[in-house]
Formats: C-alpha cells, sequence, structure tokens
C-alpha cells in the first residue's frame, strides 16, 4: 500500500459563518450534512447527489490506495474466519421452564434463536432463524426477545437500515403466527405485563432519537390507540421501561448523565397508575431491583462515589428510607449485583480488576471467586433463575479464551460449561505473554496498561505496537481475548490497551478526571502512555500506531492533533471529531443527553474548552502520521459528516505526504456491518491497513 499517483478527492469549499459567543468559526465542509430524509429518499436532490458522489470517490480512492492489499485482506479474513466455530451454540440457560439457546450453523451470516421445553433433550422449538430474516436486507438486526410470562408470546424488535429505530412485532410461539400489530421508531426493548396481553415499550423521538416516551399496547389493538404511560420533557434525559427479575413490578425509568429516576407499577395491573420511587436529583444516581419486601438500590447516595447498595421498604420508598446492605468504599467501586433467593451477588473492580463477591442473606458466609491471571475479565450473567444455588458467569483474559462457567454458590463447586474453540490448529495460549504496566502520567496520575504479544516476539524500537483506548462516558474496556487479534500477535505485533481517565478502571472518580472540563486529561493520558512505551523500548514512533472508534476516535483526532510524531498511523472509526458543532446543534441526535458528559457550549466556558480540543477545529497545517478513517452513512450517533468533513480539511491543510483514507459503509451504521462474517471482513481491513505500513502483507 503506497500513495498512488490518483489523486485524492478534494472537496469543494463553501465557506459556512459560525458565531456563537462572539467567537467566529469559518467551516468550509458544513455542506456535508444531509437530514435522514434526504439520506432515505429514493430521489435524489442536487445537494444529496453531490454528498454522495463525495463520499462514493472517497470510497473509491480508497480501494485504489489499498487495491495492492486486496489479495492480504481475503487472506486475513479467512485466517480469522478459519478459527471461528462456524456451528456454534450458546451455553443454553433457563427461565420459566424453557431453555434458551442462540446457535449458528456453517456458513451463515445470522444467529438461529431456539429453546426446549422442561429439558435439553426436549425438540428443539425455533422461535427465529434471522439468515431468512435478513435476505433481501443490506443490513438487519434482531432483538429485543421478550417472552409472556405464559410462554406463548414474544415480542421481536428489527432494524433494517442501522439507525436504531427498531420496529417492534408480536409472535404466536404456538402457532408461528405474526400479528399485525407493527410499532414504529423504538428503542427495541419492552416488557410484558402478567396479564400476557399488555406490552410496555419506549418510543424514540424521530428527530433527535432521544428515547422520550413509554407507551402500552394491548395485542390485537391498533397502535394508534397505545396509551403515552410516560412523556420525559426533559431533553437530557432519556426514558427506559424494564421488568423487575422477581415479574413483580413494571418500572419506568429516566436518566442522565448525573441523575436517574424511577417509578414502579404492580405488573398485575397494567393500567394502574405508576409510582415514583424517588424522585430526581441532580447528582443523586441509583438503580432497582425488587427482592421480598424491599427495593434494593445500586447508588451513589450520600456522596458514595463508588457507589454502594442499600434497600427500601416497597411501601416507603423515598431515600429518607434507604438503608445501607453494603457501604461504600474509597477503593472499590460496585458495579452491579445480582439477587438470588439465599445470595446476594456483587460485581466490584478494585484497582483495575474485576471481581465477584458471593454473600448469603443470612450472613453465613461472605467470599470471593478466586482469579489469578495479572490482567482478566469477568463478569455474571444476567442468570433469570431466581431460586438457585448456581451462579452463571463468563472468563477470559488477553490470553485465554472466553470460558463460560457455572458456579455453585452452596458447595463452592464450578462446572465449565463451555469453553471458546479456536480452530485452524495453531493457537496454543501458552504462545503468548501478557503483562500491566504503570505510567506516571505528567501530573503524577498512575495510569495503567495491558499488553499482549506472541512469546517470540523480541521487544525493541523495531516491534509494531496498537494501542487501543475509549476513554468516556465510565465505560471500562476490560482486558479480554480476540480471536481476530491473534492475525496482528502472530505477525510481531504488540498490542497494548490503555486504560486512560474517564473509564471507570480505577474508580468513579477515574471517571470524573476525564470529562466535562477535566477530558484533556483523557487525550494526555493516552499520549504519556505511547510516549512511555517508546521511552520504554516496547516499540518506537516508527512503528507505533493507534485506534480508537466513536469517543475513542475522537481521542484518536486530538492525539494526532497533539503530537502527531508519536505515530506511524492511526485508526479512526466512526470518529466524533466535530464536538463544538454537533454539541451546539440540539438537532443532532443524541446532543442534549451529553451536556454532563462533553459540557453545554451555550455556557461560554465550555464553548472555549471544547473548542480547544475538537479536532476538526484544531487540525493545522503540520505532518501527521497515516491515517483510516471509517464511518456509515445511516450512523446515528456520530453522524457520517463528521469524519468526512475531518478528512476534507486534513487533506486541505497537512503538510505530508502520508496516506489519508476515508472510508464510508453506504448500508451501514454506528455498529459497521451487520452479520458475523461482514464485520470480520471490514476488521480485515482495518489489519491490512496497519500491516502494509509494517511491510508485513505476504509475511506472518
Amino acid at each position: 500500500m503506497k500513495n498512488i499517483d490518483t489523486k485524492a478527492p478534494i472537496a469543494d469549499k463553501e465557506l459556512e459563518i459560525l458565531e456563537k459567543h462572539g467567537d467566529v468559526r469559518e467551516d468550509n465542509y458544513f455542506w456535508m450534512r444531509l437530514s435522514d430524509a434526504q439520506k432515505l429518499s429514493e430521489v435524489r436532490d442536487e445537494h444529496t447527489t453531490k454528498v454522495i458522489n463525495y463520499l462514493e470517490e472517497e470510497n473509491t480512492y480508497h480501494d485504489k490506495v489499498t487495491a495492492s492489499s486486496r489479495n492480504f485482506e481475503e487472506k486475513l479474513f479467512e485466517e480469522m474466519k478459519g478459527r471461528i466455530k462456524e456451528d456454534d451454540s450458546s451455553v443454553p440457560y433457563k427461565s420459566n421452564g424453557y431453555f434458551y439457546i442462540t446457535r449458528f450453523e456453517k456458513g451463515m451470516q445470522y444467529p438461529i434463536f431456539s429453546r426446549k421445553k422442561d429439558n435439553l433433550d426436549a425438540e428443539e422449538q425455533v422461535m427465529f432463524n434471522v439468515n431468512e430474516m435478513a435476505k433481501d436486507f443490506d443490513y438487519f438486526q434482531l432483538g429485543g426477545l421478550n417472552i409472556s410470562t405464559n410462554n406463548k408470546l414474544v415480542v421481536f424488535a428489527t432494524d433494517t437500515v442501522s439507525r436504531r429505530q427498531y420496529f417492534l412485532r408480536i409472535k404466536n410461539l404456538e402457532t408461528g403466527k405474526i400479528y399485525k400489530d407493527i410499532i414504529e421508531n423504538t428503542t427495541g426493548a419492552s416488557v410484558w405485563a402478567n396479564d400476557n396481553k399488555t406490552i410496555f415499550y419506549t418510543k424514540k423521538n424521530p428527530h433527535t432519537l432521544r428515547s422520550e416516551k413509554i407507551y402500552r399496547h394491548i395485542l390485537g389493538t391498533p397502535t394508534s390507540a397505545d396509551v403515552e404511560v410516560y412523556h420525559e420533557k426533559d431533553e437530557t434525559f432519556n426514558a427506559y421501561v424494564t421488568k423487575s427479575k422477581s415479574d413483580k413490578y413494571i418500572i419506568i425509568g429516566a436518566s442522565s448523565t448525573v441523575s436517574t429516576e424511577a417509578q414502579f407499577l404492580d405488573a398485575d395491573n397494567p393500567t394502574g397508575s405508576f409510582t415514583m420511587l424517588q424522585s430526581r436529583e441532580r447528582d443523586l444516581e441509583y438503580s432497582v431491583s425488587h427482592f421480598e419486601d424491599h427495593f434494593y438500590l445500586l447508588t451513589n447516595k450520600d456522596d458514595a462515589t463508588n457507589f454502594k447498595l442499600m434497600k427500601t421498604p416497597v411501601t416507603n420508598t423515598a431515600k429518607e428510607n434507604w438503608v445501607d446492605v453494603i457501604p461504600h468504599r474509597e477503593d472499590t467501586l460496585l458495579e452491579d449485583f445480582s439477587i438470588f433467593k439465599e445470595y446476594l451477588v456483587l460485581e466490584e473492580r478494585t484497582n483495575g480488576l474485576n471481581k465477584i463477591r458471593i454473600k448469603r442473606w443470612d450472613n453465613v458466609e461472605d467470599y470471593y471467586l478466586p482469579f489469578t491471571e495479572e490482567t482478566y475479565s469477568v463478569g455474571v450473567y444476567a442468570n433469570p433463575d431466581f431460586d438457585t444455588d448456581v451462579i452463571r458467569y463468563s472468563y477470559n483474559s488477553m490470553t485465554t479464551p472466553a470460558s463460560i462457567i457455572d458456579f455453585n454458590m452452596k458447595d463452592k463447586s464450578k462446572e465449565v460449561k463451555k469453553e471458546q474453540e479456536i480452530l485452524g490448529g495453531k493457537f496454543n495460549k501458552e504462545n503468548y505473554k501478557s503483562e500491566r504496566v504503570w505510567v506516571t502520567a505528567r501530573d503524577g496520575k498512575k495510569v495503567a496498561v495491558s499488553l499482549v504479544y506472541h512469546k517470540d516476539t523480541v521487544l525493541n524500537e523495531n516491534t509494531p505496537l496498537l494501542q487501543y483506548a475509549y476513554g468516556s462516558y465510565g465505560y471500562t474496556i476490560s482486558d479480554g481475548f480476540s480471536s481476530t487479534r491473534l492475525s496482528l500477535l502472530d505477525r510481531g505485533f504488540v498490542y497494548a490497551l490503555a486504560h486512560i481517565r474517564g473509564s471507570e478502571y480505577l474508580g468513579r472518580n477515574w471517571y470524573e478526571d476525564g470529562k466535562m472540563l477535566n477530558k484533556k486529561n483523557t487525550f494526555t493520558d493516552f499520549i504519556d502512555c505511547s510516549k512511555f512505551l517508546i521511552e520504554n523500548n516496547y516499540t518506537s514512533a516508527a512503528h507505533l500506531y493507534a485506534m480508537g472508534g466513536s469517543a475513542g476516535g475522537l481521542l484518536m483526532g486530538a492525539i494526532v492533533n497533539m503530537n502527531p510524531e508519536l505515530y506511524n498511523g492511526i485508526i479512526a472509526a466512526v470518529p466524533f471529531v466535530d464536538v463544538i458543532s454537533t454539541m451546539i446543534d440540539e438537532s443532532i441526535p443524541l446532543t442534549t443527553g451529553e451536556y454532563d458528559e462533553w459540557g453545554n457550549p451555550n455556557d461560554k466556558e465550555y464553548y472555549d474548552y471544547i473548542k480547544s480540543y475538537s479536532p476538526y477545529d484544531q487540525v493545522k497545517p503540520q505532518d501527521y502520521p497515516n491515517i483510516l478513517v471509517t464511518t456509515g452513512f445511516h450512523d446515528s450517533q456520530v453522524q457520517y459528516w463528521e469524519p468526512a468533513k475531518w478528512v476534507a480539511k486534513l487533506r486541505d491543510l497537512k503538510t505530508d505526504d502520508n496516506i489519508l483514507l476515508l472510508r464510508t459503509n453506504m448500508e451501514a451504521g454506528h455498529g459497521g456491518a451487520s452479520g458475523r462474517f461482514n464485520a470480520l471482513k471490514e476488521t480485515a481491513k482495518d489489519y491490512s491497513f496497519l500491516l502494509a505500513l509494517e511491510g508485513k502483507i505476504d509475511a506472518k
């Protein structure tokens, strides 16, 4: 791969003057924006044609520049595909008398959802064969499967555009009949009342895509007759509806970045009125579970920064009645909890590592499951069975494929139900090394970096290294296994996962110190990790690569503006790079709900701070590394025009001859292609970009 003679597309400049707080920004590429109606219209107007032509020109240029790697991309794809057990199936889980199974058939892109009554030897009942459902669509997503309490009906959600605006429909599992009820523009989630005919669901705002209204629908009635039971009018909040594990209550929730609120209703009385659990207060967050006569609440009440577990009587739920069950701890983040008849299971994180704690309600026992690897990832499954001694959890690490394990909380025995099979005959976990190092950031904070590489890889200034991070919304990327990543490791790459601020890797304060007016800590942490890896001879700037997606794509845009000399190549996937323009425009999906993550630029202090790091606004004449940018035309989370504008501006201003590519999937959205093999093809293209820069196209 090289910069060929074919000229890169040069986007037209149409000056748009944008003014806020007396500050004037000049945007030459504002014209690239299209509305949803323009994107979906079968008849293109002149403006739509111009935008789509530009994106297609960029795709053509991408294909020409990478043409010499095409055979290698296919080789990578087949290699990755060859590690997958194509006729795989999930570990069955039991719920309300049925075992539920998700399985794949050889050569098929999509799963088959089925169930068996009472035991695993029973006849299989196929509920959905997604391969059949998806055959007429370029993109297809099935989700939101929700079984009625009598086991006879299922609500299911479909998205054929990739904007996460789901259609809800209802299927009779006894007859196979799909009812005429079609509910448009939902989140895909729903809950059944206990009468087996009433469902509650969440509608999205058709323009901003904010989840704002909860409706009640009765099977067989026209959707026009559906009753609106809740409308969230605060544009910084999203609404949702769920059901307690006990099946006793339907819960309507509303959440923002820093506040939550819940109301509950007896699931036996779907037309009744909801009761407020605790009204919203800024900086008060809580999530709800039900057990016997109490609600249990994971909450930050009383300045519990790392959250604690409290309970309150169902008959008296205001916060004045909440009492501690698991107190707050300064060194441990309480991430989640699961309630069983005799046990409470806690998911915690201490010093960056997951822990599972098991505590009997009668306080006879309280212990942690033992894990011995230096870095790993563990998580409790949904475990829908309430009256059981067994919890199911998953375990993997950067060198250990995923296992599904059933643990008996009474006798402490465990059964490995499934180990991820890595086919192809070449994988041996003993061939890979993993370690965790601590980097001292410029302000003295210690940042963890988890690394994995082949045992035969020699670490020096010539070693290629891919550094990855996300660093926003408190989302923590755990140190997990990836079979596709083996294609890099087996070719001499080191993979480094930087646990920068903006995640909750080191607790809630780690997140708070990487958002709002502290957002730049995310970028400088990543850069300081890069410098550490270079200074400690893991790699050099000539062989260091960085990758991130969405808010992690913002991270990529920021670091290449700040320290482009540290990297030979960057992959920015669906990157959030036009931050200031997006956060000012409340008509863009998801904007208003993000104010407590990034800041509201209608406030000058936040406007100035966001502008000071917004990648699109900070592009300047300088040398940049080789860059691959990917996006989806139907992306509802980061609109395609953000990366498109960014690439156009980089082309105009950068002073180097390095490669700059934009690849737009014209059928997909934020999550990329649907179907397990199509997604692998996109990964193969990304890895091929890196390996070509390293001259490793033909060598392993």
